[in-house]
Protein backbone atom coordinates (compact mmCIF):
# COMPACT_ATOMS: atom_id res chain seq x y z
CA UNK A 1 0.00 0.00 0.00
CA UNK A 2 0.93 3.62 -0.58
CA UNK A 3 -0.20 6.49 1.61
CA UNK A 4 -1.84 9.65 0.31
CA UNK A 5 -1.79 12.87 2.31
CA UNK A 6 -5.02 14.73 1.61
CA UNK A 7 -5.57 18.26 2.94
CA UNK A 8 -8.27 20.92 2.96
CA UNK A 9 -7.82 24.62 3.71
CA UNK A 10 -10.12 27.61 3.61
CA UNK A 11 -7.44 29.98 2.42
CA UNK A 12 -9.69 33.09 2.55
CA UNK A 13 -8.12 34.91 -0.40
CA UNK A 14 -5.38 33.00 -2.16
CA UNK A 15 -3.70 36.02 -3.73
CA UNK A 16 -2.95 37.49 -0.31
CA UNK A 17 -1.67 34.19 1.09
CA UNK A 18 0.59 33.67 -1.93
CA UNK A 19 1.85 37.24 -1.62
CA UNK A 20 2.91 36.71 2.00
CA UNK A 21 4.56 33.40 1.10
CA UNK A 22 2.48 31.48 3.65
CA UNK A 23 0.97 29.24 0.97
CA UNK A 24 4.30 28.35 -0.63
CA UNK A 25 5.81 27.68 2.77
CA UNK A 26 2.99 25.31 3.62
CA UNK A 27 3.33 23.47 0.28
CA UNK A 28 7.00 22.89 1.03
CA UNK A 29 6.60 21.86 4.66
CA UNK A 30 3.39 19.82 4.47
CA UNK A 31 3.61 18.53 0.88
CA UNK A 32 0.11 17.01 0.55
CA UNK A 33 -0.65 14.78 -2.42
CA UNK A 34 -4.14 16.25 -2.87
CA UNK A 35 -5.33 19.68 -1.69
CA UNK A 36 -8.78 21.26 -1.69
CA UNK A 37 -8.82 25.02 -1.15
CA UNK A 38 -11.90 27.11 -0.40
CA UNK A 39 -12.61 30.83 -0.54
CA UNK A 40 -9.90 31.17 -3.16
CA UNK A 41 -11.47 34.48 -4.29
CA UNK A 42 -9.51 34.45 -7.54
CA UNK A 43 -9.38 33.14 -11.10
CA UNK A 44 -6.53 31.26 -12.82
CA UNK A 45 -5.48 34.44 -14.61
CA UNK A 46 -4.90 36.20 -11.28
CA UNK A 47 -2.29 33.77 -9.97
CA UNK A 48 1.04 32.51 -11.27
CA UNK A 49 0.79 28.78 -12.01
CA UNK A 50 4.48 28.40 -11.17
CA UNK A 51 3.43 28.74 -7.52
CA UNK A 52 2.18 25.14 -7.52
CA UNK A 53 3.58 23.67 -10.75
CA UNK A 54 7.04 23.81 -9.25
CA UNK A 55 5.78 21.42 -6.58
CA UNK A 56 4.29 19.00 -9.10
CA UNK A 57 0.61 19.86 -8.85
CA UNK A 58 -2.10 19.92 -11.48
CA UNK A 59 -4.93 22.35 -10.78
CA UNK A 60 -8.68 22.31 -11.33
CA UNK A 61 -10.76 25.42 -10.67
CA UNK A 62 -14.34 26.27 -9.83
CA UNK A 63 -14.33 30.05 -9.33
CA UNK A 64 -17.44 32.00 -8.43
CA UNK A 65 -19.01 34.18 -11.10
CA UNK A 66 -18.89 37.09 -8.67
CA UNK A 67 -15.38 38.56 -8.58
CA UNK A 68 -13.43 38.21 -5.34
CA UNK A 69 -15.93 35.81 -3.79
CA UNK A 70 -15.96 32.15 -2.73
CA UNK A 71 -14.44 29.67 -5.21
CA UNK A 72 -12.73 26.30 -4.80
CA UNK A 73 -9.48 24.97 -6.21
CA UNK A 74 -8.18 21.41 -6.34
CA UNK A 75 -4.43 20.73 -6.52
CA UNK A 76 -3.30 17.16 -7.05
CA UNK A 77 -0.07 15.34 -7.79
CA UNK A 78 -2.04 12.31 -8.92
CA UNK A 79 -3.88 12.64 -12.24
CA UNK A 80 -7.63 12.22 -11.70
CA UNK A 81 -9.59 9.89 -13.95
CA UNK A 82 -12.18 12.66 -14.34
CA UNK A 83 -13.10 16.04 -12.84
CA UNK A 84 -16.49 17.75 -12.58
CA UNK A 85 -17.41 21.12 -11.12
CA UNK A 86 -20.60 22.11 -9.38
CA UNK A 87 -23.47 20.28 -7.81
CA UNK A 88 -25.72 20.67 -10.85
CA UNK A 89 -27.93 23.46 -9.49
CA UNK A 90 -27.28 26.92 -10.88
CA UNK A 91 -27.97 28.98 -7.75
CA UNK A 92 -25.20 27.06 -5.97
CA UNK A 93 -22.85 26.58 -8.89
CA UNK A 94 -22.52 30.29 -9.71
CA UNK A 95 -20.90 30.65 -6.29
CA UNK A 96 -18.09 28.15 -7.06
CA UNK A 97 -18.63 25.64 -4.28
CA UNK A 98 -17.68 22.14 -5.40
CA UNK A 99 -15.09 20.17 -7.36
CA UNK A 100 -15.54 16.41 -7.78
CA UNK A 101 -12.53 14.33 -8.82
CA UNK A 102 -12.51 10.60 -9.44
CA UNK A 103 -9.37 8.68 -8.54
CA UNK A 104 -8.84 4.94 -9.04
CA UNK A 105 -9.78 4.09 -5.46
CA UNK A 106 -12.29 6.79 -4.45
CA UNK A 107 -14.16 9.92 -5.45
CA UNK A 108 -13.05 13.12 -3.74
CA UNK A 109 -15.18 16.23 -3.35
CA UNK A 110 -13.61 19.55 -2.35
CA UNK A 111 -16.45 21.69 -1.03
CA UNK A 112 -17.10 25.15 0.34
CA UNK A 113 -20.39 24.84 2.19
CA UNK A 114 -22.46 28.03 2.48
CA UNK A 115 -22.30 30.29 5.51
CA UNK A 116 -25.72 31.17 6.92
CA UNK A 117 -24.64 34.75 7.63
CA UNK A 118 -26.85 36.31 10.29
CA UNK A 119 -29.58 33.84 9.40
CA UNK A 120 -30.58 35.40 6.10
CA UNK A 121 -28.81 32.65 4.16
CA UNK A 122 -29.88 29.77 6.39
CA UNK A 123 -32.50 28.39 3.93
CA UNK A 124 -29.90 28.54 1.13
CA UNK A 125 -27.39 26.74 3.34
CA UNK A 126 -29.80 23.99 4.38
CA UNK A 127 -30.91 23.40 0.80
CA UNK A 128 -27.27 23.02 -0.26
CA UNK A 129 -26.77 20.41 2.45
CA UNK A 130 -29.87 18.55 1.27
CA UNK A 131 -28.64 18.45 -2.32
CA UNK A 132 -25.10 17.57 -1.27
CA UNK A 133 -26.25 14.63 0.85
CA UNK A 134 -28.28 13.38 -2.10
CA UNK A 135 -25.14 13.58 -4.23
CA UNK A 136 -22.80 11.68 -1.94
CA UNK A 137 -25.35 9.02 -1.00
CA UNK A 138 -25.93 8.56 -4.72
CA UNK A 139 -22.21 7.98 -5.19
CA UNK A 140 -22.24 5.38 -2.42
CA UNK A 141 -25.28 3.69 -3.92
CA UNK A 142 -23.31 3.41 -7.16
CA UNK A 143 -20.58 1.55 -5.30
CA UNK A 144 -18.09 4.41 -4.99
CA UNK A 145 -15.91 5.10 -1.96
CA UNK A 146 -16.07 8.80 -1.06
CA UNK A 147 -13.88 11.44 0.56
CA UNK A 148 -15.37 14.89 1.02
CA UNK A 149 -13.73 17.80 2.74
CA UNK A 150 -13.92 21.51 3.24
CA UNK A 151 -15.21 24.36 5.32
CA UNK A 152 -18.58 22.99 6.46
CA UNK A 153 -19.40 26.16 8.42
CA UNK A 154 -20.81 24.11 11.31
CA UNK A 155 -19.34 23.17 14.69
CA UNK A 156 -20.86 19.82 15.61
CA UNK A 157 -20.65 19.57 19.38
CA UNK A 158 -19.65 21.74 22.32
CA UNK A 159 -16.18 20.18 22.27
CA UNK A 160 -15.76 21.66 18.78
CA UNK A 161 -15.74 25.28 19.84
CA UNK A 162 -14.37 27.34 22.69
CA UNK A 163 -17.49 29.27 23.66
CA UNK A 164 -20.68 27.33 22.89
CA UNK A 165 -22.88 29.60 25.03
CA UNK A 166 -21.77 32.57 22.94
CA UNK A 167 -22.05 30.65 19.67
CA UNK A 168 -25.73 29.72 20.05
CA UNK A 169 -26.59 33.39 19.64
CA UNK A 170 -25.62 33.22 15.96
CA UNK A 171 -25.35 30.74 13.13
CA UNK A 172 -22.89 27.91 12.69
CA UNK A 173 -23.96 26.16 15.90
CA UNK A 174 -27.73 26.11 15.54
CA UNK A 175 -29.43 22.75 16.28
CA UNK A 176 -30.81 22.65 12.74
CA UNK A 177 -27.26 23.04 11.39
CA UNK A 178 -25.61 20.61 13.78
CA UNK A 179 -28.13 17.94 12.82
CA UNK A 180 -26.50 17.82 9.40
CA UNK A 181 -23.29 16.36 10.83
CA UNK A 182 -25.47 13.70 12.44
CA UNK A 183 -27.13 13.06 9.08
CA UNK A 184 -23.76 12.57 7.42
CA UNK A 185 -22.92 10.00 10.11
CA UNK A 186 -26.28 8.25 9.70
CA UNK A 187 -25.61 8.04 5.95
CA UNK A 188 -22.31 6.27 6.57
CA UNK A 189 -19.78 9.11 6.48
CA UNK A 190 -17.17 9.51 9.21
CA UNK A 191 -15.72 12.72 10.67
CA UNK A 192 -12.15 11.48 10.56
CA UNK A 193 -10.65 13.85 13.10
CA UNK A 194 -13.24 13.21 15.78
CA UNK A 195 -13.20 9.47 15.09
CA UNK A 196 -9.47 9.33 15.84
CA UNK A 197 -9.42 12.06 18.51
CA UNK A 198 -12.76 11.60 20.28
CA UNK A 199 -11.93 13.54 23.44
CA UNK A 200 -9.43 16.13 22.23
CA UNK A 201 -10.36 19.61 23.36
CA UNK A 202 -9.05 22.90 22.01
CA UNK A 203 -8.75 21.45 18.50
CA UNK A 204 -9.99 24.27 16.30
CA UNK A 205 -9.67 25.20 12.63
CA UNK A 206 -11.10 28.74 12.54
CA UNK A 207 -10.56 31.80 14.70
CA UNK A 208 -12.31 35.14 14.43
CA UNK A 209 -9.79 37.96 14.05
CA UNK A 210 -11.58 39.93 16.78
CA UNK A 211 -9.57 40.42 19.99
CA UNK A 212 -6.71 38.16 18.91
CA UNK A 213 -8.80 35.04 19.33
CA UNK A 214 -6.32 32.87 17.46
CA UNK A 215 -3.51 33.73 19.84
CA UNK A 216 -5.81 32.75 22.71
CA UNK A 217 -7.19 29.71 20.85
CA UNK A 218 -10.76 30.90 21.09
CA UNK A 219 -11.88 29.05 18.01
CA UNK A 220 -14.23 26.71 16.19
CA UNK A 221 -13.69 23.37 14.46
CA UNK A 222 -15.69 23.86 11.27
CA UNK A 223 -13.31 22.37 8.67
CA UNK A 224 -13.58 18.62 8.16
CA UNK A 225 -12.43 15.62 6.18
CA UNK A 226 -15.16 12.97 5.94
CA UNK A 227 -14.75 9.51 4.46
CA UNK A 228 -17.29 6.84 3.67
CA UNK A 229 -17.20 4.17 6.37
CA UNK A 230 -15.56 1.60 4.09
CA UNK A 231 -12.46 3.82 3.88
CA UNK A 232 -12.14 4.52 7.60
CA UNK A 233 -9.99 1.43 8.37
CA UNK A 234 -7.44 2.80 5.93
CA UNK A 235 -7.23 6.28 7.53
CA UNK A 236 -3.84 6.25 9.24
CA UNK A 237 -4.13 9.72 10.76
CA UNK A 238 -6.32 12.79 10.88
CA UNK A 239 -4.80 16.12 11.81
CA UNK A 240 -5.22 19.88 12.19
CA UNK A 241 -2.26 22.07 11.19
CA UNK A 242 -3.04 24.88 13.60
CA UNK A 243 0.42 26.45 13.36
CA UNK A 244 -0.05 27.31 9.67
CA UNK A 245 -0.77 30.99 9.14
CA UNK A 246 -2.09 32.90 6.15
CA UNK A 247 -5.84 32.67 6.76
CA UNK A 248 -8.36 32.82 9.58
CA UNK A 249 -8.63 29.03 9.05
CA UNK A 250 -5.85 26.45 9.13
CA UNK A 251 -5.37 23.32 7.02
CA UNK A 252 -6.84 19.97 8.08
CA UNK A 253 -6.14 16.57 6.59
CA UNK A 254 -5.81 12.82 6.63
CA UNK A 255 -3.32 10.16 5.63
CA UNK A 256 -5.07 7.45 3.65
CA UNK A 257 -3.67 4.07 2.63
CA UNK A 258 -4.40 3.24 -1.00
CA UNK A 259 -3.55 0.16 -3.12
Amino acid sequence: MATLKICSWNINGMRATVKTGDFQGWLSSSAPDIIGLQEVKATPAQLDAATWEGHGYRTFWHPAERAGYSGVLLLTKQEPLSVKTGIGIEEFDVEGRLIEAEFPDFILLAVYFPNAGKGDRLPFKLEFFTRFLEKVTGLRAAGKSVVFMGDVNIAHREIDLARPAEAVKGTGFLPVEREWIDRFAEAGFVDTFRALHPDEEGAYTYWDAWRERRARNVGWRIDYVFVSSDLMPRVKSAFIESSIMGSDHCPVGIELDVP
